[in-house]
């Protein structure tokens, strides 16, 4: 449950834009974290069984650590298909994001997923739209 925190009306408006642009719904933890979170349109099965559950399907961002040059701790996460991987890597590379992680959550899924996380510090709304550009292709 998220903790009602005293957060500036600078940080309230980056937060609703930011989830905004990244097409989800946003809050703000304790801290203050700004965290966003949308279902990705995946279609799997594991074990054999269909499944929409949203420790699936759930791609989140976030941003903390906001400083007086307006650059923060940006953070992301999504599962992919295993044959866009190189692609999602790469948008985000070419856009000066680090990719710092690529591991899979589940055994025996269909199609085969993998979770990609990424980091940058910048702007908060500079992430959003390289991140909406960088994954828009996932659908």
């Amino acid at each position: 449950m998220a903790e009602k925190v005293k957060v500036s009306p600078q940080f309230k408006r980056l937060c609703t834009q930011f989830g905004r642009i990244l097409g989800g719904e946003s809050e703000i933890d304790a801290g203050p974290v700004c965290f966003v979170m949308r279902l990705a349109n995946l279609r799997e099965s594991i074990l054999g069984r269909k499944t929409l559950s949203p420790l699936v399907r759930a791609q989140m961002f976030s941003f903390e650590s906001l400083d007086k040059s307006g650059r923060a701790l940006c953070l992301g996460e999504t599962a992919v298909h295993q044959n866009q991987v190189n692609r999602l890597m790469s948008n985000l590379r070419k856009r000066g994001i680090k990719v710092t992680a690529l591991h899979n959550h589940w055994l025996n899924e269909s199609p085969r997923l993998m979770y990609m996380h990424w980091e940058a510090i910048e702007n908060p709304i500079v992430f959003a739209r390289k991140t909406k550009e960088s994954i828009k292709f996932l659908g």
